[in-house]
């Protein structure tokens, strides 16, 4: 075995972590010399950006534990028979790692994920004990999220979500027999398995006893999962229905879609090139009209299947279901107002509050916060009508990107 330095390895197994999306990675880089150092610099090797539960953006070491891989995955890249680079980190180096950019106020916490090596349970055992050693050996009382093994012995998950502030079990692919078809050693049901239980467990651990003494807090910034789009042949209807089954099964935080990205040595069954990335754009955007706008997933894809690229999800709603409008917004309930394109939640709640004290006129939204570009064909009060916007066969094209020049050259 090749032996390699810290930083040679930080550099393969940050890189190997990029693939995990369950980590939301945001954010830009911030200001700093041309090789991403000084001062301040959080751009470095395993360095992310993702929003804690309330709503902040934090900056994570993300890094596999080892990107050795005992399963054979023919979507992974670090499958075992890919012939990838190899790395793996010991538990202190890890800790190491972690404390030192904190020190230094490069990140605020760790995402930690891993390879399978040995088995299972040898996996969950050392992630296990990173969390541990850096809670009670280095005080660290910064953010933890561990990628969890769904096959490792439930009391490994149990002590994982002890010490870590979020867990997640990535279902891979939307449907079993994708996963079936892909990914033959792992299982969906055990899969589904594990995260029923980390929402027990959840709820167990907030529910204080006959004394009022609260348990341990399990997990306290729930779990996530990830589906990965366009390695098989699921349409998007299809994902979103899984996802919205899994929300309303196990309470998850978040359902996480990450692009397929074509790998080396990849299985002749895979597709020879990536989904656009809009798709998994317009899923993340779909997915926030089943979160926080009341819509359902059999109604937000088209007979289709697959969502529009060129129109967001909600916008192609109101297109195809015009004789819904145009509402009358100082009528209108919020559950229908939340339906109005260029209409986001803060700016409802804020109409909802002003219409108790006063009529509210089409000069008063864009001071709450309407985007009036995209609303104006579907409403109506005082001073503005869409008058015959709504019939107009060019809407959609008013909307829609208009097609891009091919040059000749």
């Amino acid at each position: 075995m090749v032996q390699r330095t810290l930083t040679e390895k930080l550099a393969i197994l940050a890189d190997a972590a990029k693939y995990d999306a369950s980590c939301a990675s945001s954010g830009g880089e911030k200001r700093g010399s041309r090789d991403g150092s000084g001062l301040g610099s959080s751009g470095g090797s395993g360095i992310c950006h993702a929003y804690a539960p309330d709503g902040r953006c934090i900056s994570l070491l993300k890094i596999l534990m080892t990107n050795f891989c005992i399963y054979d995955c023919a979507y992974c890249v670090n499958r075992v028979s890919s012939r990838v680079e190899r790395a793996r980190f010991s538990v202190e180096e890890v800790v190491k790692l972690t404390i030192e950019f904190y020190r230094r106020n490069y990140i605020e916490g760790l995402f930690l994920s891993s390879g399978i090596i040995r088995s299972p349970d040898d996996t969950m055992t050392e992630m296990v004990r990173i969390a541990r050693t850096l809670r009670q050996r280095e005080n660290f009382r910064g953010y933890i999220h561990l990628k969890t093994i769904p096959d490792a012995a439930p009391e490994l998950i149990e002590e994982a979500g002890l010490w870590a502030d979020r867990l997640s079990i990535n279902v891979e692919l939307p449907t079993e027999q994708a996963l079936s078809q892909f990914a033959p050693e792992k299982s969906a049901q055990r899969i589904r398995a594990a995260m029923g239980d980390v929402r027990q467990r959840r709820e167990a651990g907030r529910e204080a006893s006959f004394r009022g003494k609260r348990p341990p807090r399990f997990a306290p910034a729930g779990q996530s999962t990830q589906m990965i789009v366009g390695a098989d042949a699921a349409k998007d209807a299809q994902i979103l229905q899984s996802a919205s089954t899994l929300y309303a099964s196990y309470k998850l935080g978040r359902v996480y879609y990450s692009a397929f990205s074509p790998i080396p040595d990849a299985s002749k069954a895979l597709p020879l090139i990536k989904p656009p990335l809009m798709r998994e754009h317009r899923l993340y955007q779909a997915d926030w009209l089943m979160r926080f706008y009341g819509f359902q997933a059999a109604e937000i894809a088209p007979p289709s299947g697959m969502l529009d690229l060129e129109v967001d999800p909600k916008l192609a709603w109101a297109l195809a279901h015009r004789d819904q409008f145009p509402v009358e917004v100082n009528r209108a309930s919020r559950e229908m107002l939340l339906r109005v394109p260029g209409f986001g939640t803060r700016s409802v709640d804020r109409m909802l509050a002003a219409r108790r004290h006063r009529t509210l006129r089409y000069e008063d939204l864009l001071p709450l916060g309407c985007v009036l570009k995209h609303a104006r064909p579907f409403i109506s009060l005082p001073g503005w009508s869409p008058r015959g916007m709504l019939d107009d066969a060019g809407l959609r094209a008013r909307f829609a990107p208009p097609p891009k020049q091919l040059s000749l050259f």
